[in-house]
């Protein structure tokens, strides 16, 4: 090959980029379900061995027969779980990205609304829902859906306000060359350098908002949801039945979560690089 001879970097075919794609798949996926499938036989093999009573802590197995047995209350209790606590998660984000753009644009109000969000964030759900319930009537979601939606209002405003904030300071002295308005700069800069930073607290607030639901129902409101189904069958002694809708509770939250995720890739796929 002569000194001057341009050298080509030929592309990995079709089946050689797919058999890369799967290799990296098999990388990400298979060490923890290996990881969980050996806790799970060492918390099997622990039961079984020191003849744990289950209602110390049942064994996995046992959980799963009784997940398997009951999986129509499972679902209906997740139902119950699930719609309160996407309701508290659709208004908790709508009001805390709206009350994070307001405070970013009016400092003033910033500065008023940060000792009541604080305050908001260390309220006790415990303490919390049996006020909710007092006010809204023992037969209605609405408290357990309002415990959600404030467990979820905080860390979606924290993250939002802190997007909002981390524009380039050339940035904005561009938006003002152009003599732009500060909702047209908000809208063409600072929420687009803030989207990341809504979906951090999304994903955050998914789970909380399970948790949230869950935890309010052990404190009156309706029959019916996940968290007073494992009231009822840790009272009447059924713990592997109690621990099976632990187990329900725990794949309610994993799908919230990964629906954030998933909404996460698919808005940051289509937005439009720089």
């Amino acid at each position: 090959m002569s000194a001057g001879a341009s050298t080509r970097v030929v592309a990995p075919s079709g089946p050689a980029r797919s058999g890369a794609a799967g290799s990296g798949l098999a990388r990400t996926v298979l060490p923890p379900v290996l990881l969980g499938a050996a806790a799970i036989l060492l918390w099997q093999g622990f039961v079984t061995v020191l003849a744990v009573e289950p209602f110390i802590l049942p064994g996995p197995f046992l959980i799963g027969e009784e997940f398997a047995g009951n999986l129509q209350n499972v679902l209906a209790g997740s139902i119950v779980t699930g719609r309160n606590a996407l309701i508290g998660l659709v208004l908790g984000a709508i009001v805390g990205v709206l009350l994070a753009i307001l405070s970013a644009l009016v400092r003033v109000l910033d500065e008023m609304a940060a000792p009541i969000v604080a305050a908001v964030a260390v309220v006790p759900i415990v303490a919390l829902a049996p006020v909710l319930y007092t006010m809204f009537g023992a037969n209605a979601e609405t408290a357990r859906q309002l415990v959600a939606a404030l467990a979820v209002f905080v860390p979606v405003y924290f993250n939002t306000l802190k997007g909002l904030r981390m524009v380039r300071p050339v940035h904005r002295d561009l938006m003002r060359s152009y003599a732009a308005s500060s909702w047209q700069a908000t809208r063409t800069v600072t929420l687009p350098t803030a989207v990341p930073f809504v979906f951090t607290g999304l994903r955050i607030a998914a789970s909380l908002a399970v948790i949230s639901a869950l935890i309010a129902e052990y404190f009156g409101g309706p029959v019916g949801g996940l968290g007073k189904s494992i009231t009822s069958a840790a009272s009447s002694s059924n713990y592997g039945l109690a621990w099976a809708y632990v187990l329900g509770s725990i794949i309610l939250g994993l799908l919230f979560y990964c629906a954030a995720l998933g909404l996460e890739k698919l808005v940051s796929r289509r937005a439009p690089t720089a």
